[in-house]
């Protein structure tokens, strides 16, 4: 084994020649003679052996707590902590690499590093405990709320999607107790929640995923497609839809009209006869037809666009107010 170069606190990291990476140091010193302890110089961090990290992290772990924040030495500590527990966040990530909603194992990796760091920057060596006691569970937590915030095709308050996960295994529970699929009641009474919420925890369940409009549609239980997607089968706006609406509110008010107008309209509209066709048809000039079919379609037209509710209203006004009026004529006292 290579022995390692030593520097004081007051040395700059770079000084002395170069060490293996498996270094240990002679003996681990009290808190209070953390300043004059020399460090190993580490060149690999990561190829230093999961026993020999421990021990080093130890001693490096003292001298950073010792060291003033934003110096040379405070940084070349605090890398090489990172670098040399890195083998931390690669076993915290192994758990998550078959889950395909959250990014490639390089962006796994970056997050569980911010765990690592976190982890580093709040350790306490004197509390007697091992690093890894903390870190993985910063580590970990990193990862998951990066799933949380990414994975998610619809973006959900913290809550709901923590309602989701014990949905999810409260279902898989139910089922299984009561030997049929839980109602919502079921699982608001197994979960102490209302009927409400449970209903709002299920409607944001579908948020977690999409699919796209453009994917084949498997309509087979062995999983075959017939060639065609979603968008396919998706309905679009009907243009002829107004149409049978106007005709809708069109036919009670061709009732109101004359044999005659609704002949006169039919011959028109229907049969496409010009208006000297129509009045040599009906007996009548053709300017007389002109007249009567404006007449008509203003009438149409108007009462189409009017509102049946203030029409009625207005109505009913003026028939209250007629009585009232003729009374006054007639000199009666009207209260």
């Amino acid at each position: 084994m290579l022995i390692p170069a030593q520097f004081s606190h007051t040395a700059g990291p770079h000084t002395g020649p170069l060490a293996g990476p498996a270094a240990r140091p002679a003996a681990e010193p009290s808190t209070a003679s953390v300043p004059a302890v020399p460090l190993p110089r580490i060149d690999e961090p990561r190829e230093v052996a999961p026993a020999d990290a421990r021990e080093l992290s130890r001693l490096f772990f003292r001298r950073l707590r010792a060291l003033t924040e934003g110096t040379a030495e405070h940084r070349y500590v605090r890398d090489t902590l990172i670098e040399m527990n890195i083998s931390l966040v690669q076993f915290a990530v192994r758990p998550f690499r078959s889950r395909g909603d959250g990014g490639d194992l390089e962006d796994l990796l970056q997050v569980g590093t911010i765990g690592l760091i976190k982890a580093i920057d709040r350790f306490e060596p004197d509390r007697e405990i091992e690093f890894s006691s903390l870190a993985m569970p910063y580590i970990s937590g990193e990862i998951k709320r990066h799933f949380r915030d990414t994975s998610w095709a619809v973006r959900v308050p913290r809550r709901l999607q923590e309602l989701r996960i014990d949905l999810a295994k409260a279902k898989e529970g139910l089922t299984a107790l009561l030997d049929r699929p839980p109602t919502v009641a079921d699982l608001a009474e197994h979960l102490d929640l209302s009927e409400e919420e449970v209903i709002e925890g299920l409607v944001a369940s579908n948020g977690h995923t999409s699919g796209s409009l453009d994917a084949l549609q498997a309509d087979h239980g062995d999983g075959r497609t017939d060639g065609h997607s979603l968008a396919d089968t998706m309905g679009a706006e009907e243009p002829a839809l107004e149409h049978v609406e106007n005709i809708q509110s069109l036919a009670p008010l061709l009732e109101q009209l004359t044999d005659q107008e609704r002949r006169m309209l039919a011959m028109r509209f229907g049969e496409e006869l010009t208006q000297a066709q129509i009045g040599a048809a009906l007996g009548i000039s053709q300017m007389q037809v002109s007249r009567l079919l404006t007449r008509i379609l203003v009438h149409l037209r108007t009462s189409m666009l009017a509102d049946p509710d203030r029409d009625e209203a207005e109505a009913t006004q003026q028939a209250e107010q007629a009585p009232q009026g003729a009374a006054r004529g007639a000199g009666a006292d009207v209260p």
